[in-house]
């Protein structure tokens, strides 16, 4: 009886976990497209060489695969069209306490959908929300109107008397994607 396909295993499993862990690590809800595809792709191309008895083969091409994700992730954090053609943009989907019925719609997200996401994240009511964004990644960003603010320490240490007054910034988060570009420059290295 042929018991190699037991040390065969064992190489592409920690061969996986190898290359994964390469690949950088993040959770499912984070993959882009291309990570999706190439964790995929990695995953079908790991168990063929057992029933094709060519290990060395399946391991250079998940190999492969870490590299090229691994150029991806380069070329999206140097050039901005490049990481918008392959992860897209966050779009406005609130704005002052009124969905935008357009950006819903292009992202194929029904108003139950997006109550959902606001319910999972403590928002009762759509009027409490100044701007909501979903991320790239499927997530649900959100500012609250300032009368559905939690108070923090700062803020009630300033009400208290505590602490000298002082103005509040607006979020440049939420600005940058309503009007699609940084409001303060960044520095390149960064980018």
């Amino acid at each position: 009886m042929d018991l190699a396909w037991i040390w065969k295993s064992a190489i592409l499993v920690i061969a996986g976990m190898v290359l994964l862990r390469i690949a950088g690590r993040k959770s499912i809800s984070q993959m882009s497209v291309a990570t999706t595809v190439i964790m995929i792709s990695i995953g079908t191309t790991i168990v063929q060489p057992l029933a094709n008895n060519q290990l060395w083969t399946a391991i250079g091409s998940a190999a492969v695969f870490i590299i090229t994700l691994i150029i991806i992730e380069f070329l999206q954090l140097k050039f901005d069209w490049f990481e918008k053609l392959m992860s897209g943009r966050s779009k406005v989907i609130i704005e002052n306490g009124q969905i935008v019925q357009k950006n819903l719609r292009s992202i194929r997200m029904t108003v139950d959908q997006l109550e959902i996401r606001l319910r999972q994240n403590g928002i009762a009511n759509i009027s409490d929300v100044k701007t909501a964004i979903i991320e790239p990644n499927g997530q649900v960003g959100y500012e609250l109107m300032r009368h559905a603010k939690p108070v923090t320490v700062g803020e009630l240490e300033r009400i208290l008397g505590l602490k000298p007054e002082t103005t509040m910034e607006q979020s440049i988060l939420f600005q940058e994607v309503s009007t699609n570009h940084h409001p303060t420059p960044i520095d390149p290295n960064l980018q």
